[in-house]
């Protein structure tokens, strides 16, 4: 069982098991409604649409009221997965600040263990949902319990964290990490049953953007059960917002979810409050929409000098920011000629497989009347829909959709250089429609560098008048390398995404065809930055520009920055006009740079550390990674325990008791605990891709039980060598009838002794 059924499973059965929780005469919140069919067939009903905190809970019987005691019947067994109980929560207060395309998100609020009888304790895991799609990044959380606090602090660790002392344990999937990619969850140790978690959580995510509107989406949806019971008890949720676009143009407020007070209004600024004190807590998530209103295309530079002497790199940063143009309605869109390289080996079987089957056929239900395209599966081998492109009609969408229904079959091993270098071949010469090449697998392979390579030449070679062929990337699951598919995007103008599991695939692979379809500005260039010194841009090759989204370049330098850039490109639309835009540049005074820059300076960092094979890039990252809080391939997330100092009484005050500040301070000491799992999405799994392991497959760990038995074989094995098979069989052939039946008995004894012992391990002293 994977450890979000674990999570999905845990949660129902903690549902059913807060029953047991007396609540009181005069509660106002009903308890948990019955699970309804509907809700058994998705377990998307139980992730989190909100912040929460559950109580773990490994046996049922520590749960009852703290405060009121009642009988319950006593139960029998432990609960495996451990039952999620979702806990009462006091208050919330979150703080977005808004930078350009990024949010800066900082959650205070507070729950308690209403749950567990006040003489036990329980774990409590809390969990983050961000939007799916918007490239959330925890930032650190911090957890105030009674006498302890915990905290989140990345580290630059061995390949084997577990092993640096002895004290420190590896987190189970479970216990600290991204359960999907936009949840997270961390699980605090042992918490007193009645106590409060306050819970301090800083994360950052993109802000959605889609012809000229930004949209901030919070997860503010929380479910009835954790509105705490009282007889119409008043709550306080709070939001403050912030906007800064940093661009010196005019902000406006379109839409707002929840009733907004206008705090400040500036050039380029807006700041928001939501307060209200409520009943119960809010049903719908919080979403924020404004723009920044413009007849044309727009953009900005910005400037940052070094913050100290200790920052990571000297040279002056600088970044620029290009929003989309619009196109009018009197142009025609550019013509598309769309390529769909399919990876059908092994290990796309089963859900996943299905999934991209829909995916596929719903993008070319997208295409537009006059764009052609064909299908291409491959595994070891290459498998055409049809060798030369077709028209978009409706008969031809039809016979696609039966050819994928009978080609796309999972078996084979995988290898992608053919099919790349067939595809290009086959989008090589276009000048008036624009090629894409949209590529999806789920494998990795060992000659990725190579393929970079070969791409990258034969690119170049297709320069000139023609559009070189764009290439988007999707990969599904963590075995695939997705910086091999950053980097493969990067070369070919496009973009990357990606899907966790087959749940995903049909919503995140529509998203980025839709950003391929929407392009409306290509072969961006940027006049004016060949005088400065010591240069570095990120990416290396500018990508085209979409409707959905603004293009963000960054980088260093040295010398003295222009006044103002030009950047040039071709409107992808049927006339293919050259278009010139005047980028002004502006001192990030008020805007902390550094902070909106460091996921995509992680991202671009570590792409290209793995492409070049540079340590020194590597320790770049792990640096960065370090200063702004942003988790990376070369960092990893610990949990940190302080005991608080407890008070000196009256007692030891007369008796003249001092304590020394160094001893006060070897008391309030954070001691590591537990290093989390890898947050970063990894750079494949060559061994998983040759063995076609499914996407999503988490290997079962040993429990206690098993490792009994295996110690146990082992044992035996290692006896059993010292004595040859002959010698057993000519003991036994001269053994007696009674003394066959007392080696047998004795044999049944042992293993009964070996039994209890396992079931002591396994279930304690229950």
């Amino acid at each position: 069982m994977s450890s979000s059924d674990e999570f999905t499973r845990g949660v129902e059965d903690g549902i059913r098991l807060s029953k047991r929780v007396y609540l009181g005469k005069d509660r106002s919140v009903a308890p948990p409604k019955p699970i309804t069919q509907m809700h058994k067939s998705s377990s998307f009903y139980y992730y989190p649409t909100s912040p929460m905190v559950y109580a773990v809970i490994y046996n049922p019987g520590i749960v009852d009221n703290p405060d009121v005691p009642s009988y319950q019947p006593h139960v029998h067994g432990r609960c495996d997965p451990p039952a999620l109980i979702p806990l009462q929560m006091n208050g919330i207060d979150i703080q977005a600040d808004c930078y350009l395309d990024t949010a800066f998100l900082t959650m205070n609020a507070s729950w308690r263990l209403h749950c567990v009888m006040s003489s036990a304790t329980s774990e409590c895991r809390l969990a983050i949902p961000m939007p799916p799609g918007l490239q959330g990044s925890i930032l650190g959380v911090e957890v105030q319990v009674t006498r302890k606090s915990y905290n989140t602090q990345l580290v630059v660790m061995d390949e084997n964290p577990e092993t640096s002392t002895t004290t420190t344990t590896l987190a189970k999937p479970q216990d600290g990490g991204f359960l999907k990619p936009h949840i997270f969850t961390l699980t605090i140790p042992q918490v007193d049953g009645g106590s409060n978690l306050s819970v301090k959580v800083r994360w950052s995510q993109k802000i959605s953007y889609r012809d000229g509107d930004f949209t901030l989406h919070i997860p503010f949806t929380f479910p009835e059960y954790v509105t705490p019971p009282g007889k119409k008890l008043s709550k306080k949720e709070k939001i403050q917002l912030n906007v800064n676009i940093g661009l010196g143009t005019q902000v406006v407020c379109r839409t707002a979810s929840h009733p907004l007070k206008e705090q400040k209004r500036e050039v380029g600024k807006l700041a928001f409050l939501y307060e209200a004190e409520v009943l119960t807590w809010s049903t719908i998530d919080f979403v924020f929409t404004y723009s920044v209103p413009t007849s044309s295309s727009f953009g900005g530079i910005f400037l940052q000098s070094p913050s100290s002497l200790g920052s990571i790199d000297q040279r002056e940063m600088f970044s620029l920011y290009l929003f989309p143009p619009g196109l009018s309605k009197k142009k025609k869109v550019i013509k598309k000629e769309v390529l769909f390289v399919v990876d059908i080996s092994g290990s796309m079987k089963g859900m996943t497989i299905e999934a991209t089957k829909s995916a596929v056929v719903a993008a070319l239900s997208k295409l537009d009347q006059g764009d052609s395209f064909s299908i291409m599966a491959f595994n070891d081998q290459t498998y055409l829909y049809s060798s030369t492109l077709e028209l978009v009609t409706k008969q031809s969408l039809e016979k696609a959709t039966n050819w994928i229904a009978m080609n796309f079959i999972a078996g084979g091993g995988t290898d992608m250089s053919i099919a790349l270098n067939q595809a290009i071949e086959m989008l090589s010469g276009a000048k008036k429609s624009l090629p894409i090449i949209f590529f999806v697998t789920d494998g990795a392979v060992e000659n990725e560098r190579q393929i970079c390579e070969v791409m990258i030449k034969q690119l170049e070679y297709q320069g000139g008048s023609n559009l070189c062929p764009r290439i988007y990337t999707f990969g599904i699951g963590s075995f695939c390398n997705h910086y091999f598919l950053r980097m493969l995007a990067m070369i070919g103008r496009g973009h990357y995404e990606a899907a966790s599991d087959p749940e995903s695939i049909v919503a995140q692979m529509e998203a980025l065809f839709s950003r391929a379809a929407s392009t409306v500005l290509m072969n961006i260039s940027i006049d004016g930055l060949d005088d400065l010194d010591a240069l570095e841009v990120y990416p290396s090759v500018v990508p085209d520009i979409c409707s959905e989204g603004p293009l963000i370049i960054f980088g260093h330098y040295r010398g003295g920055f222009p006044d103002t850039l030009k950047a040039r490109g071709i409107l992808a639309a049927e006339d293919m006009s050259d278009i010139t835009i005047d980028l002004k540049v502006h001192r990030a005074k008020d805007v902390p740079l550094d902070k909106v820059l460091a996921k995509q300076q992680i991202e671009q960092y570590t792409t290209q550390a793995w492409f070049l094979q540079d340590k020194k890039l590597e320790e770049k990252v792990a640096k960065v990674s370090m200063q702004t809080g942003v988790v990376s391939e070369y960092t990893r997330m610990i949990l940190l325990e302080t005991v608080q100092d407890k008070q000196a009484t009256s007692s030891d005050i007369k008796q003249g008791k001092k304590e020394t500040n160094t001893q006060k301070m070897e008391k309030s000491s954070a001691a590591m605990i537990k290093v989390l799992q890898p947050l970063g999405v990894g750079f494949g799994n060559l061994i998983a891709t040759i063995e076609n392991i499914p996407p999503g497959y988490e290997p079962k760990l040993p429990d206690q039980a098993e490792m009994l038995v295996r110690a146990a074989g082992n044992c035996c094995v290692n006896l059993c060598g010292k004595c040859c098979c002959l010698c057993c069989i000519q003991v036994c052939s001269k053994m007696n009838d009674q003394c066959a039946i007392l080696v047998t008995q004795f044999c049944g004894s042992l293993a009964f002794l070996g039994c209890f012992v396992c079931c002591e391990m396994c279930c304690g002293s229950d």
